[in-house]
């Protein structure tokens, strides 16, 4: 019913849904672009659409209640930037000890535009041993969706290539705060 009602809701919306529902039971996932504050609730809507549950990184400072509560029963986990710790291998001990478990990580961090995103889904996945899955909101065209998963290689150039070629030509609600699809490590590789 769920996913019935959120297609629905996403047609009525006048978008259209691409892609096919990963067949894999535990992979990060990416969601870009990512310029607006509708863009949650689309990549909800879709991840319903597609039947999927959903856990998405947000700064903690989101988590405050009771907002806090329904963040976190929408799939919303808080991380804490500002702590000392390393969120890159509490995430993959998390991919490791599930059984299941679709992880978006925010790529951009912001939905500002910037010249790097963060690498953090690249380590995590890699790490994890799992794909990484490229989900796409295409505000230009209204489409939605998902692709096909990459599974990291270590070589981040060849990989992000993957996903400039993916991501190009697409647009967020706010097309110019779309940044390049880069990590700061592929300017450090000679």
């Amino acid at each position: 019913m769920k996913q019935s009602l959120a297609r629905w809701l996403l047609r009525t919306l006048g978008w259209r849904i691409e892609g096919e529902r990963p067949g894999h039971d535990r992979y990060v996932l990416i969601a870009a672009p990512h310029t607006s504050n509708w863009d949650l609730p689309l990549m909800l809507a879709f991840g319903a659409a597609f039947d999927l549950k959903i856990t998405w990184m947000a700064k903690h400072s989101l988590f405050f209640p009771p907002l806090g509560w329904i963040l976190r029963g929408l799939g919303g986990m808080p991380v804490y930037r500002h702590e000392n710790r390393n969120v890159v291998d509490d995430m993959v001990e998390v991919l490791r000890s599930a059984r299941r478990l679709v992880l978006v990580v925010p790529t951009e961090g912001t939905r500002e535009w910037t010249e790097y995103w963060k690498s953090g889904f690249y380590h995590i996945a890699r790490k994890a041993g799992v794909p990484i899955v490229p989900s796409f909101l295409d505000f230009g065209q209204k489409r939605g969706g998902f692709g096909p998963a990459l599974l990291p290689s270590g070589d981040v150039i060849t990989d992000m290539q993957y996903f400039r070629d993916f991501y190009r030509g697409m647009q967020g609600k706010f097309s110019g705060q779309f940044g390049p699809v880069r990590l700061r490590e592929e300017d450090d590789t000679p």
